[in-house]
């Protein structure tokens, strides 16, 4: 077979592949991203190449202009390799960092963010009892008259001084267990693993060790996974480390991911991304600590439903089809070596219970970090990505929904989209009279495209200027250059070509507009069925909390001003941050916290809104700024009346 070798710049890597390979394909392998929202079908038009040098067979498209085609650009996705080539991945359609970068907080306009002593309050009220045990022992060499086993040996010693029986060991200890007692004169620390239902001996090492003991709280996120390194003995946290997940090669969303894992050796490809993924963080983690990986005992994740069945290597595939059920919704504890953990292979790992298909393991987490439970006032939870999740309740009940909102949160099906990277447009204002506007980019650097965030600000903004209407429609009469009629459509111009770092204008077209406003009737149309399914109305909800790392960063009167989020007193919103993170850390802390969990999941209803016949009735509803109804937005009502500008 033919090979050829191909060149990504600007990261300069090469890879030879088999003539007719597909480029996308080629750059996986060659370890250079490309954003590919969905999955290599060829529909989000975000894999852009420029092929500098050489032949790719390369399928037609609507994605691309015709001057962009002379230029060289091609969807990766949609190319096959013909010849040697040289290829320039544009930035738009680069990852920013390899690492996430931290996004500095922004102020609110309005909402309660919970502090750093807030949260180290709810830390210090935790009952502080790690799974994971070090026990130090100094044992009696055996003798003709003392022939115990060495395992026995050790047993009986956990037995009498420290009361421990019914020990089950790992054979893995077993192996090493005559060497390193020998070596070491008897003197060992054994690591204990509570896990409900019996002791586990995981490890064994020479020595007091008992001052090295650690554990990792992992949030495994769809688009991203961040990881936090934990001293098991103080309860500080020493380190935090974030990345993209692996798998958003293969798709942008859960469905696309079943969808790839049904496909031969699909499932198989996506665990070993996400646990390789998993693996690059606690390599960091441990670097940046400067400890041992032999020191961690546990890892505690909570993900998804769909990315716990990825990460665990269980068949999703049934997760998607009617009458969507997972394969489980609790989870033995796993040793991490069985999973391809080679970071870690002695460590066990601890993933959170789920509730349903589509109600996964980072809400428990997160209702379980709230801490709303102790309270016995109603609250509504919300965490809002590309699904967005609801749990309504309080401490006697908890009834949960889940809506697909697609990937416009994140930058997905929106022209200029991005994730919420350096260059990504993430605030907005836009001046009433002269319509232009005001831009804040993460990093502060100049514009690449538009996060979520920013999306929402531009849409509100758009609106209160009378730019659009109540229908996302923009107002062609305004004599302004940056709002213009194109092919697809109007659009307006938020950075001329000249002003941003793609040499290209960044707009927001009204096809954008409309998929947010899809996006948001789904999250709100979810609220309002939740609150109706009970005899409740939207006034008598007494605390949101909103959860995410999308969520962290709205500003809650522009997700009000869009009808994103029932219009209710400012002082009932409260951001959590990454709840599901969060709530790993306290059950590594807490074997409490994790039995806490378990009751949390067991006592969560779920409301299937496939099979509710309000469901569309509210969506359909909420396709309007803010809504159709406008009395459920009674400060908006005036604003509408105000504006002086009417919309086409």
């Amino acid at each position: 077979m033919k090979e050829h070798t191909i060149i990504f710049y600007p990261s300069n890597r090469r890879v030879r592949v088999r003539d007719g390979e597909n480029l996308l394909r080629a750059a996986i392998a060659a370890e250079v991203h490309i954003n590919a929202f969905c999955g290599g079908d060829g529909t989000c038009g975000k894999c852009r190449a420029i092929v500098e040098k050489g032949i790719v067979d390369t399928k037609p498209t609507t994605m691309l202009s015709p001057e962009e085609i002379k230029e060289g650009y091609v969807l990766a996705c949609r190319s096959a390799v013909m010849s040697d080539l040289e290829v320039r991945i544009p930035i738009e359609s680069r990852l920013a960092d390899r690492q996430i970068l931290e996004r500095e907080r922004r102020v609110p306009t309005y909402g309660h963010i919970l502090s750093t002593a807030e949260w180290e309050a709810r830390l210090a009220s935790l009952k502080f009892d790690p799974a994971a045990r070090k026990v130090h022992l100094r044992l009696k060499p055996p003798s003709l008259d003392d022939s115990l086993s060495d395992l026995s040996r050790i047993e009986r010693e956990l037995s009498v001084k420290h009361r421990i029986k019914n020990i089950v060991t790992d054979i893995s200890v077993v192996w090493k267990l005559p060497d390193i007692l020998r070596q070491n004169n008897w003197d060992i620390t054994v690591t204990l693993l509570s896990t409900g239902s019996e002791v586990r001996l995981t490890q064994v090492e020479p020595g007091d060790t008992t001052s090295q003991h650690y554990g990792v709280a992992i949030d495994v996120g769809t688009t991203s996974i961040v990881a936090r390194l934990i001293d098991l003995n103080k309860g500080y946290t020493l380190a935090q480390s974030s990345d993209y997940n692996a798998q958003i090669t293969y798709g942008e969303d859960v469905i696309t991911r079943i969808i790839f894992a049904t496909k031969e050796n699909g499932l198989a490809k996506l665990q070993s991304l996400v646990v390789s993924t998993i693996n690059g963080l606690i390599e960091r983690l441990i670097k940046k600590a400067r400890i041992k990986p032999e020191h961690i005992s546990v890892l505690v994740a909570a993900g998804n439903t769909t990315m716990t069945h990825l990460l665990l290597g269980l068949n999703p595939k049934y997760i998607r089809e009617e009458p969507y059920i997972p394969a489980a919704t609790s989870f033995p504890w796993v040793k991490c070596g069985d999973l391809g953990m080679s970071v870690v292979p002695q460590a066990y790992l601890y993933c959170f219970p789920c509730v349903a298909s589509y109600v996964g393991g980072d809400i428990t987490a997160g209702i379980l970090a709230s801490n709303f439970l102790e309270e016995d006032i109603l609250t509504l939870y919300t965490d809002v990505g590309t699904n967005g999740e609801m749990v309504l309740g309080c401490s006697d009940w908890l009834l949960s929904c889940s809506c697909s909102a697609g990937p416009a949160f994140e930058g997905g099906g929106i022209k200029h989209g991005m994730r919420a990277t350096r260059g990504a447009i993430e605030q907005i204002r836009i001046d009433p009279v002269t319509l232009e506007p005001m831009i804040i980019t993460i990093g502060l650097t100049k514009p690449s495209g538009i996060c979520g965030s920013g999306l929402i600000d531009a849409v509100a903004e758009l609106f209160l200027a009378g730019v659009i209407n109540q229908r996302g429609k923009m107002n062609l009469e305004l004599e302004t250059p940056r709002i213009r009629e194109e092919e697809y459509g109007a659009e307006y111009v938020l950075a001329w070509a000249g002003e941003t770092a793609t040499g290209k204008d960044i707009v927001i077209t009204e096809v954008d507009i409309d998929n947010l406003m899809r996006a948001k009737a789904a999250v709100f149309a979810g609220i309002t069925v939740l609150v109706e399914s009970l005899d409740l109305k939207l006034q008598d909800i007494e605390n949101i909390i909103i959860a995410g790392a999308f969520g962290n960063y709205l500003e809650i009167d522009k997700a009000i001003t869009i009808g994103l989020l029932p219009e209710l007193p400012m002082e009932k919103f409260t951001f959590v941050g990454n709840g599901s993170l969060l709530g790993a850390c306290f059950a590594c802390l807490s074997r409490e916290m994790q039995e806490k969990a378990k009751k949390i999941a067991k006592k969560m209803a779920y409301l299937d809104l496939s099979t509710s016949s309000k469901f569309m009735e509210r969506y359909v509803s909420a396709l309007f700024l803010p809504h159709t109804n406008v009395d459920l937005f009674p400060s908006m009502k005036g604003r509408i009346k105000a504006l002086t500008r009417k919309a086409i």
